[in-house]
């Protein structure tokens, strides 16, 4: 559901998909992130792409925050804390500098290891 914002110029609104969609992205872009996971209902996890960057990613937007829940696969051998951290951290400042909301919270749940030779 998109939230909106009003203005004394008008009103502005964000919807959820959209910051889902930013969240994926930022996702992509942090080293040690093999794919997002889509669930147990969607199987094993899919490679990020721009067709599916949402899988793995659920946002709750109201009007001036939002919180984020990330389901990730890492590459293994790569630090999972240190890559969650990054990850968080990457999420938080793409969505706060492109929607200027205020991220309360990037939740990290990682649910699986991918081996390099799997991502072929």
């Amino acid at each position: 559901m998109a939230e909106q914002l009003q203005l004394e110029s008008g009103s502005i609104r964000i919807a959820d998909d959209v910051v889902a969609k930013i969240a994926g992205l930022a996702a992509l872009e942090t080293p040690g992130i093999a794919a997002m996971s889509g669930g147990l209902s969607e199987g094993w996890a899919k490679r990020l792409s721009g067709k599916n960057v949402q899988k793995g990613v659920t946002v709750e937007v109201g009007q001036l925050e939002a919180a984020i829940d990330l389901r990730i696969i890492v590459l293994y051998e790569t630090p999972i804390h240190e890559v969650s951290r990054m990850l968080q951290q990457n999420v938080r400042e793409a969505v706060e500098s492109m929607t200027g909301l205020r991220v309360v919270e990037v939740n990290v749940k990682v649910e699986g290891v991918a081996f390099k030779d799997d991502m072929i």
